[in-house]
């Protein structure tokens, strides 16, 4: 299977092609982001109605983790 690599909070992660944002956040077993009261929040629903797996995206906020692809060379930031 071909690999991409990119980067989640500064570390560079290799993954499969094809796979979500969000599978590979969960596969470097990162928190998405945090609520108000300090909780790790992850993806609730999967396909992009919840909201819950927000991150920023090469400099874009608020890009739905679950409903993109990865592609090399991404940079990914959490708030978790």
């Amino acid at each position: 299977m071909t690999q991409v690599r990119i980067h989640i909070d500064g570390q560079a992660l290799d993954v499969p092609a094809g796979i979500s944002v969000a599978a590979a956040i969960a596969q470097a077993q990162r928190p998405f982001r945090r609520s108000v009261s300090g909780q790790a929040r992850a993806p609730f629903c999967g396909m992009g109605v919840c909201f819950e797996c927000r991150v920023q995206i090469d400099g874009v906020a608020q890009q739905r983790a679950c409903m993109l692809p990865v592609r090399e060379g991404m940079q990914v930031v959490t708030d978790g």
